[in-house]
């Protein structure tokens, strides 16, 4: 195909924050994990598909059976299975995570929100 450009697992984004290797990230409607450091500003490859495991959100009820919704909270930048006005879906949780457990696996839904 004359117009394929690659499989889209991996994307290059402008870093809207400074973001760490393995932290989330939010651009428009599309939410990656960053593969590298990078500066606000710069460019940073990041994973808009997979499965990851990020730290869980501090607080009761951290629990979450296997395909429990995760979002990703824009203002705090931390992961939780709680919706509300600053959250982000961004998947699934694929095992499950007691209560002692600090982070979710989650693999990532790949599509705008």
């Amino acid at each position: 195909m004359k117009n394929f450009l690659h499989a889209g697992r991996t994307c290059t984004f402008v870093a809207p924050y400074a973001v760490a290797s393995g932290a989330g990230f939010v651009v428009g409607s599309l939410f990656a994990v960053a593969n590298c450091d990078a500066a606000q500003g710069a460019e940073v490859e990041g994973d808009v598909e997979g499965v990851f495991a990020f730290p869980k959100a501090t607080g009761a009820n951290t629990d979450a059976a296997p395909g429990t919704k995760i979002y990703f909270d824009t203002a705090l930048k931390t992961f939780t299975k709680t919706s509300g006005g600053n959250t982000v879906l961004i998947g699934a949780t694929t095992r499950t995570a007691s209560t002692t457990d600090t982070v979710y696996r989650v693999r990532l839904n790949g599509v705008t929100f």
